[in-house]
Formats: C-alpha cells, structure tokens, sequence
C-alpha cells in the first residue's frame, strides 16, 4: 500500500479572523510549535548522545510530565525527531561516500597524468626520437602567445589536483570524527495518527470540513480544551484520501504562512494495465527526447514516437514540462492497457566524475532533473493504476543501434526503449544473424 502526503496552505476563513488579522488556529499553532520545538530539541539530543537502545514509552512519559502534553502530542514530537535524526545520518553517510568517490577519481585522474608525462619522459629520452615511427603518446608542444608547454601545464594540473586531494582527505576525516549535527526549525509540529481512533487521530480530527485540534494542558488556559478551524477539503483530480484510517498531521511554516500536510495510507486505484506478458510500453530518457515503443506479447513493435523536450528551462517551467510528459506516457498505457517499463539510473557515481570529465559533460549531466522525472512519473502511474517497472539500462542503447534501429528504420532513443520494453519482457537480446555472422 502507498502512503501519500497531501498540502495546502493553511485557509483563513474572514469569519474566524480576529482584531489582529489572525485566526484562533494560527495563534494556537504558534504557541503550540514553541513547545514542540523545545520538546523535540531535546528528544534529539537525547536521541544523539543516546549508548543503550531507546525507550520511547519512558521518554513519551516523560516528555508528557514535563512539557504537560498528551500521549499523541509526545508521540509525535519523538517520530519528528527520530525522523529528523535519521536523516542527518543518512546525509552525513551519503556525503562522506560521495567525497570518497570524488576522492578516488581524483586519484586515478593523477595517476593517469603522472603516467602519461613518464611515457612521454621516456620517449624523447631516447636519441632516435626523431625516427621514431610509433610517436609519443603525449607529444611536446608549446603556445606562441605564452610560450608555456602543454608539459608545464600538464604539471601544474597535476599540482592543483594534489591539493584537491589534501582538501578531500581533511574533509572526509573531519566529517568522520564529527559530532551530528541535526537542525530543528521553529513553527513545526507533528502529530501522529493512528487507525484505530475516530477520524484516524486522536489529537486532531477532521471531518472533510472542519478540523479540531486539541489543545495540550498547558495551553488549556489561553485557548480552552479544543481549537478548530474551517481548513476544506484536499482538492485533487484523483482524490486518494480515503475517510477512515490513520492520518498523520503536520503544520509548518513556509512564506510567511502556515501550511497543513495529512499523511495517510492511499486508496487502491483499479488496475488499468495489465500483466506485463501480454506487451509493455518502454522508455528511453534523453536531455532532449524521450522516445517510446509498444511492444505486444511477442516482442514484436507495434507503435513507436517521441515526446520532445527543451533544456535550460527554469524550475517551474521544467516540471510543467515533465508532468506534461508524464500525462502523454500515462494515455498512451491506458489506451493500450499495458505497464511501462523505464531505466533505474543512479547518476550518483556519475556525478562525482564531473570535476574530471570537464565541462561540457558535467553541463549535460546536470542539466535535466532525471530524478524529478521519474518521481513525478510513478506517481501520475501509481494514480492511474498503471504499473512500472525498472529495469538496468547497461547497453540499452547499444543493443538498440545493432538490432532494431536499421531493421525499423528508428532513432536511437526508440530503438533503446524497444531493448528497454523487451528486457522488461524477460525476451531475448540475442544479435540478429547479418551481424553475427
């Protein structure tokens, strides 16, 4: 089962405002993420300086005595902590990991250099240089306007590429040997629901309309036992918030405004697509394009195209654009009732090798959000009832070129979404016989 998060900014009905232009609701959510904040600090320093394993229920009770909460409001203060816990060390693990792969090109670009220059040493060492009929694998030349040698500037990469690597060496260290640091923002909090209570939370219920929060006891005085507030519904095209089960509420600052997010347990969507051996659709992603085949249960191709896309947009106009793309592959599987199959890229590994690649290559990597595509993909697929499948591109392209871009007469992106769609399909990747043979 999916789990899905809806937001909205927080309504302000005219009706609710007071002499100061705010709404019960906001005043409270403000004193209120004063304590949270302060609660959840120190559940995540406890949680950081902690040696034995945790005990929640003795923290949630204490928690509860010293900042006069319920039992909800302290669960959640603990899940946002825990949350904001594992995150920093899951950030801090990945950074370190990203600057030993940087650490490591590094290395092997200089050793490559180094070798580079001794074969070349080596070469005009010798007195028959001249007569040489091989050549020196990197030959000697100088600029006329500087009269500096591509030797002298080889070397002095060299040198700039040494102290990159000292740099990296003292980071990675540091990052080793230092504490977590874990940052909690103020305006924030966090209660957890659950689905055996009415409206899926105790602490915070809302009926499609109108939300009631409660209020912890040390509040009780400034805003009595509850507090509510017209916020409406979740508006979407394909509503998936079912009305019972647990649903999770967290408010938080952003622009000057409160917002309210629900966490729940989606509703199942029928199924439109159907298994994947009776035919798939398969995708191949480029900067530029992203070329489509439909494949039928025999692995033969039955329809083919391209969505074409720009580069160099701004954000908002960059994932208007990927939706639009999204919702083109989304009616092409329901009208032919099947799954899409598409690349699980990690550019992660890549994009360590940028500073070594150059320019142009790190310009062309970096350029298009990848990853924003295909997680605004599987969530208009999942919408849908639509299946995707992820499968490793090694050589997609490749097998694409050799076997079906002259036998269809296509382009190297839809010949890649055919090795795609047949590899989904578990089919064969044999080569044809005029190029075996």
């Amino acid at each position: 089962m999916s789990i899905l998060t809806y937001c909205k900014g927080l309504p302000t009905p005219i009706e609710e405002l007071n002499p100061i232009g705010f709404t019960d609701l906001e005043i409270f959510l403000t004193s209120f993420s004063q304590i949270s904040h302060s609660a959840t600090c120190e559940t995540v320093n406890h949680l950081l300086n902690l040696t034995d394993q945790f005990d929640q229920s003795k923290w949630n009770t204490y928690l509860q005595t010293k900042y006069r909460i319920n039992k909800r409001q302290a669960g959640g203060v603990i899940a946002l902590a825990q949350g904001k816990v594992e995150s920093a060390k899951k950030c801090r693990k990945n950074h370190i990991k990203q600057l030993e792969a940087k650490l490591k090109s590094a290395k092997k670009w200089i050793s490559k250099a180094t070798k580079k220059l001794k074969f070349g040493q080596k070469f005009y060492a010798k007195k028959d240089w001249i007569d040489s009929k091989t050549g020196c694998n990197f030959p000697l030349s100088s600029s006329i306007f500087s009269r500096v040698t591509n030797w002298q500037c080889e070397w002095f990469k060299i040198h700039h590429k040494q102290r990159y690597i000292h740099t990296l060496a003292n980071r990675i260290k540091h990052l080793k040997l230092a504490p977590v640091r874990v940052k909690v923002q103020h305006g924030e909090v966090f209660i957890v629901g659950s689905k055996n209570e009415s409206y899926g939370n105790q602490s915070c219920q809302w009926d499609g309309d109108k939300l009631t929060m409660r209020v912890p006891y040390c509040l009780e005085d400034s805003f009595g036992k509850t507090v509510s507030s017209i916020i409406g519904n979740f508006h979407r095209n394909i509503d998936r918030l079912p009305n019972t089960g647990a649903k999770t509420w967290h408010f938080y600052r952003q622009d000057g405004r409160w917002v309210v997010a629900v966490q729940f347990t989606a509703t199942p969507v029928p199924k439109v697509s159907r298994q994947i051996q009776y035919g798939c659709i398969g995708i191949d992603m480029n900067p530029g394009s992203i070329g489509w085949a439909y494949i039928d249960t025999c692995g033969n191709l039955k329809a083919h195209g391209t969505i074409p896309l720009q580069t160099g947009l701004p954000t908002v106009k960059q994932d208007a654009q990927i939706v639009d793309a999204c919702l083109q592959l989304a009616i092409l599987a329901t009208t032919y009732a099947c799954p899409v199959v598409c690349e699980s890229l990690d550019f992660s590994t890549k994009k360590t090798l940028l500073r070594e690649r150059g320019r142009k290559y790190a310009r062309m990597l970096s350029g298009w959000a990848y990853s924003r595509f295909y997680q605004l993909l599987e969530s208009i697929l999942s919408n849908r009832g639509i299946s995707l499948f992820t499968r490793n591109p090694a050589y997609s392209s490749l097998i694409g070129l050799v076997k079906y871009a002259r036998m269809y007469g296509l382009s190297s992106d839809v010949a890649a979404a055919i090795a795609m769609a047949r590899r989904g399909m578990n089919l064969s990747e044999r080569l044809p016989r005029s190029v075996s043979i």
